[in-house]
């Protein structure tokens, strides 16, 4: 199938201007293709992100901590198991021992609770810990019947979320979440770890208020931004400008050898330099094996290597969720495989939307799963897994066209009794159905793709930065990407052009090396998980990458898409 590209528009009197502001070239052009019309845009100093007091509630909540801290009331705070409850969990835990507070941490077993403040992790946490205070992180918003069971115990409840509230809030004893109703804070994509990170801020204000700190300095919270950057990038939430500020200061920290042992044991147990970590190592080296945790085992393993201050406990934790991501990526492997075999006697193309089950997939890595399909075949894709008690659980992926959270609430609405619960976000959402009901779902949830998407929505289109110029095709401009703040919303660049295929050869049985000639330029290229032959001439959409080895960098393209030229 032959590529359809698109090349982003880059506005000229927006790249002139950043570049007359000292930006590169290069950079200036791919950043106004991005919507960057000001260098003040790209400012990375902590003191340009959005003010703490537009997040509704962050102040009121941030007094009710103070007054818990104050009581010497013990806190307890209910995680998610993804990178990003992690992260925020952490966040959380430093934060509040630094400011005095008696607070530990619960991660329900997604297995055994499933995803959330339930009342059944309610009940546990009351049993095991006994807190006056729950503070739910990166989940929470949801949580109608949890919060009504801690309410019942006698246990306050503090939300912490970012993600999509439904129509009914918990009667939670406060609630911060820049996207409920009335929050007028102006990113909206502050990812569950963002949240945790201001509200801590706007705690030590209210600390402060009170002379907490009086005749010593307060914590310095920019020593959590390492865990904020790595949260939100493995989160996969838009990085607007708020985000990249804190992204860019969490990679600093890295880059100069401030990170948490955890961190930093988690880079080096995947062989990468901490002094070149870029976005990718956060969000395909370091956010996957945090992930696997959470995905195969028990988040509280990535929780401990990340709050532990022993770097002797950081590396052992560490070799722990690396051995889990292998594990990991083998059981993927094998589901992936068996979701092709079953889509080849199919016709995906022909429908708006794909819906699977197989009651051997592991619940952990369907959400992996769906997001390969969804890149394959360009539909909005939900895999299921056997749960408990007659139950499925479904993790779900969708396209830009297609808001996934508010297409299963259509559903719901169609179909009252069909779904047993559901949240996320527009490119991501997981729910619960009862497996009779699986049939039931395709049909209703392909309906409802069908009324939302057109058939120009469904085709596929490569967006990249057209061609790059020559001059530009240097060691020099791959470090000068390879050190900027990329992500959901604001993507690594990628260039599009025609190469003469000098020669090529097959690596670890499943990757091709080759080396590329374009205008008389010759530089070496990757292309990843294939390894038939390739044609003398071809047309590809890459990336400029720095290859390091033996001590030594080299250019090196990776090559995202190709097609005979």
């Amino acid at each position: 199938m032959a590529l359809k590209l698109s090349t982003r528009v880059s506005p000229a009197a927006h790249a002139a201007a950043l570049a007359a502001a000292g930006v590169h070239p290069l950079l200036a052009s791919i950043y106004a293709a991005r919507g960057i019309t000001s260098a003040l845009q790209l400012a990375s100093d902590i003191g340009g992100l959005s003010p703490i007091g537009g997040l509704r509630n962050v102040e009121r909540m941030a007094a009710l901590l103070a007054d818990s801290i104050a009581a010497g009331e013990r806190l307890l705070i209910v995680a998610d198991y993804d990178s990003d409850g992690a992260t925020a969990c952490a966040v959380g835990i430093r934060a509040l021992r630094e400011f005095g507070a008696t607070v530990d941490f619960l991660v329900p077993n997604r297995f055994e609770y499933g995803y959330g403040l339930t009342p059944e992790i309610v009940a546990l946490a009351k049993k095991v810990k006994d807190p006056a205070v729950l503070i739910t992180v990166d989940n929470g918003i949801a949580s109608v019947d949890g919060v009504a069971a801690a309410n019942a115990l006698g246990m306050r409840v503090l939300i912490t979320d970012h993600h999509l509230p439904g129509a009914v809030l918990p009667d939670a004893a406060c609630i911060i979440n820049p996207n409920q109703a009335g929050c007028e804070f102006p990113s909206k994509n502050l990812a569950g770890v963002g949240v945790m990170f201001y509200l801590m801020l706007a705690l030590r204000a209210e600390l402060r208020k009170r002379g907490a700190f009086e005749g010593k300095s307060p914590p310095n919270l920019g020593a959590l931004l390492d865990l904020v950057a790595l949260g939100t990038v493995a989160d996969v939430v838009k990085l607007d400008d708020n985000n990249r500020i804190l992204v860019q200061q969490g990679l600093q920290r890295i880059r100069s050898g401030k990170t948490w042992p955890g961190i930093a044991a988690l880079l080096r147990v995947a062989g990468r330099d901490a002094a070149r970590a870029s976005t990718y190592d956060l969000g395909f080296v370091v956010g996957p094996r945090l992930n696997a945790a959470g995905r195969l085992d028990d988040m509280s393993v990535g929780i401990e290597c990340l709050i532990t201050n022993d770097l002797y406990a950081a590396d052992r934790l560490a070799r722990q969720l690396d051995e889990l991501n292998r594990q990991r990526r083998s059981i993927e492997s094998d589901m992936h495989e068996d979701a092709l075999a079953a889509l080849a006697e199919l016709k995906p193309q022909d429908g708006s939307s794909l819906c699977m089950f197989e009651p051997d997939w592991h619940q952990g890595v369907i959400g992996i799963v769906a997001s390969r399909l969804k890149e394959r075949y360009h539909r909005p894709v939900i895999a299921f897994a056997r749960g408990n008690d007659g139950e499925i659980k479904g993790s779900g992926r969708s396209i830009a066209a297609l808001h996934l959270r508010d297409a299963l609430d259509l559903v719901a609405k169609r179909e009252p009794d069909l779904i047993v619960r559901f949240g996320g976000h527009a490119a991501a959402a997981g729910l619960t159905l009862r497996e009779k009901e699986f049939e039931r779902f395709r049909t209703a949830f392909e309906n409802v793709a069908q009324t939302l998407l057109s058939a120009a929505d469904l085709e596929r289109i490569i967006e990249t930065d057209g061609a790059l110029p020559l001059k530009h095709l240097t060691l020099d401009v791959a470090r000068v990407l390879e050190h900027q703040v990329w992500g959901q919303g604001f993507a690594a660049p990628t260039f599009d052009d025609e190469f003469t295929v000098a020669r090529q050869r097959v690596v670890g049985a499943r990757h091709t090396k080759l080396r590329l000639v374009r205008d008389g330029c010759e530089v070496e290229a990757m292309l990843f998980s294939h390894a038939t032959p390739l044609p003398e001439r071809i047309r590809a959409v890459y990336r400029l990458s720095v290859n390091e080895w033996n001590g030594s960098e080299t250019l090196q393209l990776t090559l995202e898409h190709w097609q005979g030229a």
